[in-house]
């Protein structure tokens, strides 16, 4: 199993905007892809920055994540990014599974 995780730092004042766009919007929206068979979101507890740190991880295989990079993957960062502008960092981490 691969888990695409996607670490996001969002300032403390959309914070709570943020979280609400990204559980009835964003996570809604990359799953409908179909490349995806669950998520998690994740609180970073010991995080070194300002505002909240966050990972959502979706599992998947890796020719999914694949088909996914090549089909939505920059659509969706576009929008996060967009929409969210000069409030957040994130970043993409791909990890394997070995339990």
């Amino acid at each position: 199993m691969i888990i695409l995780n996607e670490t996001i730092i969002i300032d403390q004042d959309v914070h709570a905007d943020w979280l609400n766009w990204l559980k009835t919007v964003h996570i809604p929206a990359v799953m409908a892809t179909g490349h995806f068979n669950g998520y998690r979101i994740l609180n970073v507890l010991n995080s070194p920055n300002e505002g909240f740190t966050y990972c959502v991880q979706y599992d998947t295989d890796m020719e999914q994540y694949n088909v996914y990079q090549q089909a939505a993957a920059n659509h969706f960062k576009n929008i996060h990014l967009k929409k969210f502008e000069n409030k957040l960092v994130l970043f993409e981490s791909i990890m394997q599974v070995v339990n």
